[in-house]
């Protein structure tokens, strides 16, 4: 298994070469070992995903660090893979929290993470500009010390603040705070996205999956955009073949969705052999 060291270097190899690369998301160790055996360069966790195997909505409140961490750790045991995680909010709103929760992820073997200004209130959903920045700022000089690389999110379009130039001045100053890579998930159209990538000097993340404009990777790269994640979409992808499933069996009382389904050998060839 390649040291942290290593993986980091991989992973920052990965945002300075030319062109976009696709950081997939699995949801534990099991889809972690399928993506790895695929051919991806590198993971990132998604909190979506993993609140969906244990019964939770996805919210730092249902979420607990150490919960979140667990999780993270289990994915990076078994791949040979850089692991960067979706670290919520910092779990915590003051800056202290943010730097607490970049020091527990470079523990656990993770050599980046990102940090979002969304409150989890939702009558307040976005943190205030200066305390936003703050926040990153702690994280960044925490992240410093470690091999991380942090990324820094903006969420105003995933909670109906569609403000497109807020959210480039969120991003800059998070640049200036010592961010490695920039997010705005949910960015309208491609001319957005362009703006975003055009405003900034570091990489951007663009997240694919949700509802709305799909792109394609070559579309993205050409826009400037860097890496790209898709979030909990596989994990809602894997559910929606469960739904199917289940309805067929309960609907028709047939079972031709097994026809369809990866078989047991082919499960069993990606995963860890068993220890005795």
């Amino acid at each position: 298994m390649p040291s942290q060291t290593t993986k980091y270097q991989v992973f920052r190899e990965l945002h300075d070469r030319p062109g976009a690369f696709v950081v997939p998301n699995p949801w534990d160790a099991g889809s972690a070992r399928i993506l790895t055996a695929l051919g991806f360069e590198a993971l990132a966790t998604t909190s979506a995903g993993f609140a969906f195997t244990i019964g939770r909505r996805d919210s730092a409140a249902a979420l607990p660090r150490e919960a979140i961490l667990l999780n993270a750790r289990s994915i990076v045991e078994t791949t040979n893979l850089p692991v960067s995680a979706d670290l919520e909010d910092g779990f915590g709103a003051d800056p202290a929290c943010c730097a607490m929760t970049v020091s527990l992820a470079s523990e656990i073997g993770l050599v980046g993470g990102s940090i979002e200004d969304a409150t989890g209130n939702p009558t307040d959903p976005i943190f205030d500009f200066t305390l936003a920045v703050e926040r990153i700022a702690a994280a960044a000089e925490e992240a410093r010390k470690h091999p991380f690389i942090l990324t820094a999110r903006a969420e105003n379009f995933l909670h109906r603040r569609f403000d497109l130039d807020d959210t480039i001045r969120r991003l800059q100053a998070f640049e200036k705070s010592g961010a490695d890579v920039l997010y705005a998930p949910g960015l309208p159209s491609l001319d957005a996205i362009r703006t975003v990538c055009s405003s900034v000097n570091r990489p951007v993340n663009v997240v694919m999956g949700l509802l709305g404009p799909v792109f394609t990777v070559r579309e993205l790269s050409e826009a400037g955009v860097k890496r790209i994640s898709v979030g909990g979409s596989f994990a809602r992808a894997a559910l929606g073949g469960l739904m199917r499933a289940a309805r067929e069996v309960r609907d028709s009382g047939t079972f031709t969705y097994a026809e369809e389904a990866m078989s047991a050998r082919e499960a069993e060839s990606f995963m860890l052999e068993t220890e005795r």
